[in-house]
């Protein structure tokens, strides 16, 4: 029975030692095999920096800017609170209380219908999809001459169907939406715009084309509602001899008339340019340093792994 349990005993701490890693014959295996590490990892180095002084510079232009005090709320909904009741009486739904400016303005900023009239108004789909590199001293772009002829305004890429030589707007949004940055800060509530390009020019002039274009269109679509709920006002007026209710209709349309004229007044409707954009002096990135170490750390952690396989396989 006891030279039972001795030989089990035996055979455990056998097993238990056989299955450790013997961290010698581990440095002996990358140690024999250190000029393949070396070769390798020098390869991949070579390979990471060829690759990152390839990459073009990308240029960040950003611009800080604040919510503007929304006094008139746009629309029947801003008056509920007000005159709900009343107005109720002459069969007027202002329904609930407006919804917050900025917010619905940023969705707006990012949704595809304004990417799309923002592409098509400043005719950017070149710059957005076919530039190649930008010249310091010149300050001009150069367009892949595999994708778009600028001289002939004609694009050249070649592509399966559906999809044409022109991109579409459904790939413009979806390059587009990687270049443009919107966050907002839940302390403060300041909202950073931001372009990336490889251009810091183009970069600088999009984002003021973007805060001009957010601004115009909130605008348009407030003085659009304040014009239809000041004819609906109007009409029910014309319905109604109950002075009281008349009165409160009078009142409506006065309210409608200040929110068409605050907006015809206010350039920055929405958003209001606490740090306006600039032209970068200093690239974004590549960061080319992190490029090529990274790039040799790769290199020798798959260089010792080959290592010690090729040397268990031999084993």
């Amino acid at each position: 029975m006891e030279n039972s349990l001795n030989n089990l005993k035996q055979k455990n701490e056998q097993t238990v030692a056989d299955d450790e890693i013997d961290l010698r014959e581990l440095f002996t295996a990358i140690w024999q095999g250190k000029w393949i590490i070396i070769a390798i990892t020098a390869l991949f180095a070579v390979a990471s920096v060829f690759y990152a002084i390839n990459q073009p510079n990308i240029y960040k232009s950003e611009a800080l800017l604040a919510p503007a005090e929304q006094d008139q709320q746009g629309g029947l909904g801003a008056l509920a609170g007000q005159f709900g009741g009343l107005a109720g009486l002459a069969g007027v739904n202002l329904g609930g209380g407006g919804s917050n400016k900025s917010q619905l303005a940023i969705e707006i900023l990012k949704s595809r219908q304004f990417t799309s009239k923002f592409i098509q108004k400043h005719n950017i789909l070149p710059d957005l999809m076919a530039v190649k590199s930008w010249d310091l001293s010149t300050n001009t772009l150069t367009y892949d001459p595999k994708v778009y002829n600028a001289a002939n305004n004609t694009w050249l890429r070649e592509v399966k169907a559906p999809k044409q030589p022109e991109p579409s707007l459904q790939e413009a949004y979806k390059e587009f939406v990687k270049v443009i940055g919107v966050d907002e800060s839940k302390d403060t509530g300041m909202i950073s715009l931001s372009v990336e390009h490889k251009s810091p020019v183009v970069a600088q002039q999009w984002v003021n084309w973007l805060i001009q274009d957010i601004n115009a269109e909130m605008k348009n679509r407030d003085v659009d509602e304040a014009n239809k709920s000041t004819e609906f006002l109007t009409k029910q007026l014309s319905q109604t001899k109950v002075a009281d209710i008349r009165t409160v209709l009078y009142k409506l349309i006065e309210e409608q008339t200040k929110t068409i004229m605050f907006a015809n007044v206010r350039n920055e409707y929405v958003f209001k340019t606490i740090d306006p954009a600039l032209v970068p002096e200093i690239k974004f990135k590549p960061k080319r340093a992190l490029i090529c170490v990274l790039g040799v750390l790769i290199g020798g952690m798959l260089s010792g792994i080959f290592v010690l396989i090729r040397h268990y396989i031999k084993k």
